[in-house]
């Protein structure tokens, strides 16, 4: 893969699907179904899927694509492929909480070698560079042009008061017991791959997922952790998370910054 030419596209798809995203989310109302497994899907996220499915296609007609809300494509098998999820966090979107993300990478050999996360209610925006270092964008984010951008790196962690991020909308009994075994400074909920973000950008230390989630839901900001330092590995057993699994299905994990002394489930 090209990453000098994989990066604007990918980036760019995130933006315009963002502003579909905006667009629906601004609206005086949207309709909401349910999928086969009861998890929410809106006019957003088709459309979104849409604009990004195309523009993927059209720009790398050789890589496989996997994408949430196409089911045919989840009958792909390989362990190098392109991963989308158009709308992460659609509870968020439906509820106007704002903590929504569009979320598209690239998976080689099983590793999120490239990926970028945007929040466009929030107007955060992370991806990787070619080179790998993850950024952050500020500005006006502009389909065709990077605005300007500053590398980020994950914290120097202070084991005696850690920042922990859990999730907003699946925050349970086990999460909490988890991170009871950690000295906690401060503790706050965010959605989407958002969480990711926060520990890549050095704003937290550790998000512990103990919960359901698939690879779509965290390729892209794994990528971005990777490239900012950071690690994702296994509740279990602390081994690398991978993907291309039969299912797509992901076991719980711990994402963190590598200065963190990770306990054992």
């Amino acid at each position: 893969m090209d990453y000098d030419t994989l990066i604007p596209v990918m980036r760019s798809l995130a933006i315009e699907a963002g502003a579909k995203i905006m667009e629906i989310y601004n609206s005086d109302d949207f309709d909401v179904k349910l999928k086969s497994d009861d998890s929410p899907v809106t006019v957003a996220d088709e459309a979104a899927d849409a604009i990004i499915s195309a523009g993927l296609r059209a720009a790398f007609p050789g890589v496989m694509l996997v994408t949430e809300e196409q089911s045919e494509s989840h009958k792909a098998k390989g362990d190098t492929f392109l991963i989308v999820d158009p709308l992460d966090g659609t509870k968020e979107f439906i509820h106007r909480r704002g903590d929504f993300t569009v979320n598209i990478a690239y998976v080689e050999k099983g590793v999120p070698q490239r990926g970028v996360v945007y929040a466009p209610a929030k107007d955060r925006m992370f991806f990787t560079l070619a080179n790998g270092q993850s950024v952050e964008e500020t500005g006006d984010f502009a389909v065709d042009t990077i605005g300007a951008t500053s590398d980020i790196n994950v914290s120097d962690a202070d084991n005696a008061g850690l920042m922990i991020v859990a999730s907003k909308s699946h925050r349970d009994q086990a999460t909490e017991d988890y991170i009871n075994k950690y000295n906690v400074k401060d503790s706050k909920s965010a959605g989407s791959s958002l969480k990711f973000c926060l520990v890549a950008t050095g704003e937290a230390d550790i998000y512990p997922r103990v919960g359901r989630t698939m690879e779509w839901d965290t390729a892209a900001g794994h990528a971005v952790l990777l490239g900012a330092g950071g690690d994702v590995v296994r509740f279990d057993d602390h081994t690398p998370l991978t993907y291309g699994k039969e299912d797509f299905a992901n076991p719980f994990f711990i994402a963190y910054a590598p200065s963190v002394e990770l306990k054992k489930a």
